[in-house]
């Protein structure tokens, strides 16, 4: 486990707001587990897409990450995972009781779009440009674009789906808009690339 400093950690307990009906529930739920030293862990899968998912989930001694954030909490403790903070800004974390015994809620505004500067990982900034600008304008034709990776080279590499895989019209699309947009915004890229293979127009917009 990475240690943090007071500080570092004061201003990750900052970015996500637990509730205290959360925390009583949780803790009742990991005195079930009967597992001494069990905490809870939160994550965001595929974070500054559309396809965002914040979970949460039993974190047994040893199971957490060695870079996961720690926060001793009053009543539990929880392991943040590192790559997640960013997109953890302004999320809640609540529990509401009821009648039929209450539920857990999840509320992570930003795990989809999340906050970006130009201190953000270039990963994320290129996500934003992307699903804030570009893909809205795809969207249209039924395409989408997704990052796959970012080289050593600082070059993009990109996959078009949807209407856009197989497009008749995607070299243009390509260098003309994508492109251009993401170098205007983020000067730091050396350029993109595309990964996708134009060949299959099964659902191409385009002929």
């Amino acid at each position: 486990m990475t240690t943090t400093s007071e500080t570092d950690t004061n201003i990750d307990t900052q970015s996500i707001d637990i509730t205290d009906s959360a925390q009583e529930y949780l803790a009742e739920l990991l005195e079930k587990q009967n597992v001494e030293g069990i905490a809870v862990r939160i994550f965001i899968t595929q974070p500054g897409t559309p396809y965002a998912e914040t979970c949460l989930a039993y974190c047994r001694p040893g199971e957490e990450e060695p870079t996961d954030v720690l926060l001793e909490l009053e009543k539990i403790n929880v392991y943040l995972d590192k790559n997640s903070l960013a997109f953890m800004e302004e999320a809640v974390v609540d529990f509401n009781a009821d009648r039929m015994g209450g539920q857990l809620t999840i509320k992570a505004p930003n795990a989809k779009m999340p906050k970006v500067n130009a201190d953000s990982p270039l990963e994320d900034r290129i996500n934003y440009v992307l699903y804030s600008e570009i893909n809205p304008g795809l969207a249209a034709h039924g395409g989408e674009i997704k990052l796959v990776e970012l080289t050593e080279q600082q070059y993009a590499v990109l996959a078009f789906g949807g209407g856009c895989q197989g497009c008749a019209a995607v070299d243009l699309t390509l260098k003309d808009g994508v492109e251009k947009t993401l170098m205007e915004r983020i000067p730091e890229l050396a350029g993109i690339r595309d990964v996708t293979d134009h060949t299959d127009t099964t659902n191409a917009y385009y002929r």
